[in-house]
C-alpha cells in the first residue's frame, strides 16, 4: 500500500531531516513538505545532519506549494492532531486504526478479484480491475511545530490519529512522533524480523563438557570438596547444571581455567 508522510508548514530544519530518518528506519521513502519555512530546507545542513544517513529519502522528497499538490495518488488521509475538535473525522489511536484500515483493504480487493471473475457485473457493467485494489494509498499529515494542523486540513481527512500517552503531559516533538506513526504502521504491514546484535552461540559438544567435567572432579577432590569414596550425585548433578548453561567453547576454556587453577592452589598447600 503506498505510503506518504507529509509535513505541513514544517519550521525547523531538522525536523525535516529527523522525519527523513525516523522514515527510513521503518522502510518509507515517500516525503512530500508542504510550504516549508525554507525553500532549501532538504540541502540545509541542520537538515542533512539530524536525517543520520537517510540522505535517500531527502534526496527524493518533494516540496509543493498546497496540500492539494502533496495527495495525488492517495486515497486515505490520516492526520495527526492531539488538539480536540468539535467537528471533524473521528479520533482513533494508530494502532486500532490501522489494523481497520488493513482489514477493510482487504475486503475490497477479495470484492474486486470475485467480480473480476464475472464478465459483467450486477449492473451490467464490465467488473472492476482487481488490481485497482494495490493502487490505493495513504497519507500521514502532520502539521506545524507551533500550530499543528490547521482545521481546515483536519476536516478533510477520514482520521484524527491520537498517539496514546500520559494524560499529563502528550507532548510529542515532530520527529518523535513520525517515528511512531511510522512504526506502528510497518508493524501493522508485516514489520520486520529482529537482528540479532551479536552471531549466533556456537555450543560445546558432548566430548568438550565430558572432558570439562573430568577437569573438574580432579579439582574438587584434590580441594577436599569431593570423596572419590562416597561421590554420591555431585558429579551427574554438575553434568545436568552444565548441560542446562549450554556452554560454548570459550567458556568451557574459563572452566577448565578454574579447574587448573585449583589443582595448583591445592597442591601449592601441600
Amino acid at each position: 500500500m503506498k505510503t506518504r508522510f507529509v509535513l505541513i508548514n514544517t519550521s525547523h530544519a531538522g525536523n525535516v531531516g529527523a522525519a527523513a530518518r525516523a522514515m527510513k528506519t521503518m522502510g518509507f521513502d515517500d516525503l512530500v513538505l508542504v510550504a516549508p519555512r525554507w525553500a532549501n530546507v532538504l540541502r540545509r545542513e541542520e537538515t542533512i545532519q539530524r536525517a543520520s544517513g537517510a540522505l535517500d529519502v531527502l534526496n527524493n522528497a518533494r516540496i509543493v506549494a498546497t496540500l492539494d499538490e502533496a495527495l495525488d495518488g492517495i486515497s486515505h488521509l490520516c492526520a495527526t492532531a492531539m488538539t480536540p475538535r468539535d467537528f471533524g473525522p473521528p479520533t482513533a489511536a494508530p494502532r486500532a486504526h490501522f489494523e481497520a484500515l488493513l482489514k477493510s483493504e482487504l475486503l475490497r480487493h477479495e470484492t474486486l478479484a470475485q467480480e473480476a471473475k464475472t464478465p459483467l457485473n450486477a449492473a451490467g457493467d464490465t467488473a472492476a480491475d482487481p488490481s485497482a485494489a494495490s493502487q490505493a494509498g495513504v497519507a500521514f499529515l502532520f502539521g506545524s511545530e507551533r500550530f499543528g494542523m490547521t482545521n481546515e486540513d483536519v476536516y478533510r481527512c477520514h482520521v484524527a490519529l491520537s498517539i496514546p500517552t500520559n494524560p499529563g503531559f502528550g507532548s510529542l516533538n515532530l520527529g518523535a512522533a513520525i517515528q511512531v506513526i511510522a512504526y506502528e504502521w510497518r508493524q501493522a504491514l508485516g514489520g520486520f524480523a529482529v537482528q540479532d546484535a551479536t552471531p549466533p552461540r556456537a555450543l560445546a559438544d558432548a566430548a568438550q563438557v565430558a572432558g570439562m567435567l573430568g577437569h573438574w572432579e580432579q579439582a574438587l577432590t584434590s580441594i577436599g570438596f569431593l570423596d572419590p569414596a562416597a561421590p554420591k550425585k555431585l558429579m551427574p548433578r554438575l553434568n545436568q547444571l552444565f548441560n542446562r548453561a549450554q556452554l560454548s567453547p570459550e567458556e568451557i576454556h574459563i572452566l577448565r581455567g578454574v579447574a587448573k587453577a585449583m589443582i595448583e592452589t591445592a597442591q601449592a598447600k601441600r
